[in-house]
């Protein structure tokens, strides 16, 4: 019969189609989530993906591996025994002598003996405590049993909410407190034009040699400086179950920041990816006092834009540009005079016509109160009159002084 194929060619057809199916290309672009677990991998620190199932925590472990050219080694935590990860017992020619060594799983020896390679626990939130337990010394120590994980062996895991995963388990406090926590979420843009045959590519962060010890320098005084004036902050293990299963801050976890923040300087990287990794480090609330302490430190000098407004450059993001302009109005009640106090009025102008002009209304009442009998309104002052009565508000305080003064 013309045209028929035996069973085994229709197959073969069907792994070809396959294989055009699974032909797809990577390409440079801008993914923040990538781009912090790439940092975090260079880092070596063990990272944790949480998403809900079909999210594509896999493909982009698979992916990861291919671009880094690491070997990848898959093992689902949750149909393990506790000895997998522990070391299986076994007899030696004397026990009385040499103990009874702990033997490693076959996954674990390949990895030693590739010497690299990328460890992928996946399901982790559906292992019994027990499991968890066992994979505190792996996770920590990179040991199995016996036997020592080399340096250039990196470890990624992934795990569900535990309202969608199969018999799931809260992680347990220990377990949590080791991981970077990467919350993996989809972006529509990337999954349309991956299914069309092109994803993300991960690329390790490139580290500028000549930074390397002043972000070493940086990462420390940042933390070091923030828990000094927030104590409290050193150790918070939070009282529901949840959120201990997540990032919370503890000095283990402090030291990961510091790591990853040394990194992040060393890179160049953006601070979007930073704040990923920093609030999955040590949660949310400390994660924003800590990005919010790092933005203060690269605000402007107010003495150097009180010397030259017409050439000072004022942050665009709100709160940052609202603790300039509180920096200049303080620096003015500090150290008075006339030429700083008019240089100070421009910098409100500057600020109103470069952004939103409600940020000037306090610092400018403040500033109209600083005002002295011998020092005239300046004209720039007008230009705020939409904003605040600005005038009226210096006039009434050169008035409240008078009083004062003909008591």
């Amino acid at each position: 019969m013309t045209g028929y194929r035996p069973h085994t060619a229709q197959l073969d057809v069907a792994g070809e189609l396959l294989t055009l199916l699974g032909d797809v290309t990577t390409e440079p672009r801008r993914d923040t989530q990538l781009e912090a677990l790439t940092l975090a991998v260079a880092a070596d620190l063990p990272v944790l993906l949480w998403g809900e199932p079909g999210i594509g925590k896999t493909a982009a472990l698979t992916q990861l591996a291919e671009s880094l050219n690491l070997p990848l080694t898959t093992v689902i935590a949750s149909v393990h025994e506790p000895s997998d990860f522990s070391g299986l017992p076994i007899i030696g020619d004397d026990p009385a002598v040499h103990g009874v060594p702990m033997a490693p799983p076959d996954w674990a020896v390949r990895l030693v003996r590739a010497g690299r390679g990328l460890l992928f626990l996946d399901e982790l939130s559906t292992a019994p405590p027990a499991v968890q337990a066992a994979l505190l010394r792996l996770v920590l120590e990179r040991r199995i049993g016996a036997l020592q994980l080399s340096p250039g062996v990196r470890i990624v895991a992934a795990a569900n909410p535990r309202s969608s995963a199969a018999d799931g388990w809260e992680l347990s406090p220990p377990l949590a407190n080791r991981f970077v926590h990467l919350q993996w979420t989809h972006d529509h843009d990337v999954v349309v034009r991956g299914l069309g045959g092109t994803w993300p590519r991960a690329t390790l962060p490139r580290l500028a040699p000549e930074k390397l010890e002043e972000a070493v320098t940086f990462a420390r005084r940042v933390v070091c400086g923030l828990l000094a004036a927030r104590p409290k902050l050193v150790h918070q293990l939070p009282s529901s179950e949840t959120r201990r299963g997540g990032a919370w801050p503890s000095p283990r976890s402090w030291e990961m920041t510091v790591r990853l923040i040394a990194f992040a300087t060393a890179a160049g990287s953006a601070k979007d990816v930073l704040s990923l990794l920093v609030r999955g480090t040590v949660g949310d609330g400390p994660g924003f006092e800590l990005l919010t302490s790092i933005d203060r430190m690269d605000l402007p000098d107010p003495e150097v834009l009180l010397a030259d407004p017409a050439a000072a450059e004022l942050p665009e993001r709100g709160d940052l540009r609202q603790a300039v302009l509180d920096a200049v109005v303080a620096a003015v009640r500090k150290r008075p005079a006339k030429s700083r106090w008019d240089a100070a009025w421009a910098l409100l102008v500057k600020a109103v016509e470069t952004g939103a002009p409600d940020l000037v209304v306090v610092p400018a009442t403040t500033l109209a109160a600083l005002r002295q009998d011998d020092w005239d309104v300046p004209a720039s002052i007008e230009q705020l009159a939409g904003v605040v009565s600005v005038s009226q508000g210096a006039d009434r305080a050169a008035a409240r002084v008078a009083v004062k003064a003909s008591r």
